[in-house]
Protein backbone atom coordinates (compact mmCIF):
# COMPACT_ATOMS: atom_id res chain seq x y z
CA UNK A 1 0.00 0.00 0.00
CA UNK A 2 1.25 3.74 -0.80
CA UNK A 3 1.83 5.70 2.02
CA UNK A 4 0.00 8.45 1.06
CA UNK A 5 -3.00 6.35 1.29
CA UNK A 6 -1.47 4.64 4.60
CA UNK A 7 -1.46 8.32 5.87
CA UNK A 8 -4.74 9.08 4.85
CA UNK A 9 -6.35 5.96 6.46
CA UNK A 10 -5.01 6.62 9.71
CA UNK A 11 -6.11 10.58 9.40
CA UNK A 12 -9.67 9.56 8.59
CA UNK A 13 -9.17 6.67 11.64
CA UNK A 14 -8.32 9.66 13.96
CA UNK A 15 -10.87 11.77 12.99
CA UNK A 16 -13.90 9.37 13.04
CA UNK A 17 -12.51 8.54 16.73
CA UNK A 18 -11.78 12.22 17.76
CA UNK A 19 -15.40 13.66 16.46
CA UNK A 20 -17.21 10.71 16.38
CA UNK A 21 -18.25 11.48 12.89
CA UNK A 22 -20.15 9.83 10.08
CA UNK A 23 -18.74 8.55 7.07
CA UNK A 24 -20.78 11.30 5.42
CA UNK A 25 -19.30 13.99 7.31
CA UNK A 26 -15.72 12.38 6.93
CA UNK A 27 -15.51 12.34 3.38
CA UNK A 28 -16.59 15.65 3.46
CA UNK A 29 -14.05 17.10 5.70
CA UNK A 30 -11.46 15.46 3.46
CA UNK A 31 -12.50 15.81 -0.17
CA UNK A 32 -12.84 12.20 -0.48
CA UNK A 33 -16.02 10.22 -1.31
CA UNK A 34 -18.30 8.24 1.10
CA UNK A 35 -16.93 4.81 -0.80
CA UNK A 36 -13.11 5.85 -0.40
CA UNK A 37 -13.94 6.25 3.30
CA UNK A 38 -15.66 2.98 3.90
CA UNK A 39 -12.96 1.39 1.87
CA UNK A 40 -10.50 2.98 4.27
CA UNK A 41 -11.93 2.02 7.31
CA UNK A 42 -13.57 -1.14 6.01
CA UNK A 43 -10.63 -3.04 4.63
CA UNK A 44 -7.95 -0.90 4.94
CA UNK A 45 -7.71 0.09 8.52
CA UNK A 46 -8.15 -3.30 10.25
CA UNK A 47 -4.67 -4.14 7.89
CA UNK A 48 -2.29 -1.47 9.34
CA UNK A 49 -3.90 -1.11 12.43
CA UNK A 50 -6.22 -3.16 14.32
CA UNK A 51 -6.38 -1.76 17.44
CA UNK A 52 -7.67 1.59 16.04
CA UNK A 53 -9.89 -0.24 13.43
CA UNK A 54 -12.14 -1.78 16.13
CA UNK A 55 -12.72 1.44 17.71
CA UNK A 56 -13.48 3.09 14.42
CA UNK A 57 -15.70 0.08 13.94
CA UNK A 58 -17.51 0.35 16.93
CA UNK A 59 -18.13 4.28 16.34
CA UNK A 60 -19.31 3.03 12.79
CA UNK A 61 -22.21 0.82 14.70
CA UNK A 62 -23.19 3.67 16.66
CA UNK A 63 -23.75 5.50 13.63
CA UNK A 64 -25.57 3.35 11.61
CA UNK A 65 -27.90 2.38 14.41
CA UNK A 66 -28.69 6.12 15.21
CA UNK A 67 -28.71 7.22 11.45
CA UNK A 68 -32.93 7.04 11.53
CA UNK A 69 -32.78 9.38 14.08
CA UNK A 70 -30.55 12.18 12.94
CA UNK A 71 -32.76 11.62 9.34
CA UNK A 72 -36.06 12.57 11.19
CA UNK A 73 -34.20 15.29 12.35
CA UNK A 74 -32.71 16.64 9.23
CA UNK A 75 -36.37 16.20 7.80
CA UNK A 76 -38.07 18.29 10.21
CA UNK A 77 -35.68 21.25 10.43
CA UNK A 78 -35.92 21.02 6.70
CA UNK A 79 -39.85 21.39 6.53
CA UNK A 80 -39.58 24.19 9.72
CA UNK A 81 -37.13 26.45 7.21
CA UNK A 82 -39.34 26.09 4.49
CA UNK A 83 -43.05 26.53 6.57
CA UNK A 84 -40.72 30.00 8.04
CA UNK A 85 -39.87 30.68 4.48
CA UNK A 86 -43.25 30.93 2.97
CA UNK A 87 -45.08 32.96 6.21
CA UNK A 88 -42.69 35.86 5.07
Amino acid sequence: MKDYIEKRVMEIARYIIEEESTVRQTARAFGVSKSTVHKDLTERLPKINPLVANQVKNILEVNKAERHIRGGKATRMKYKQETAEAHN
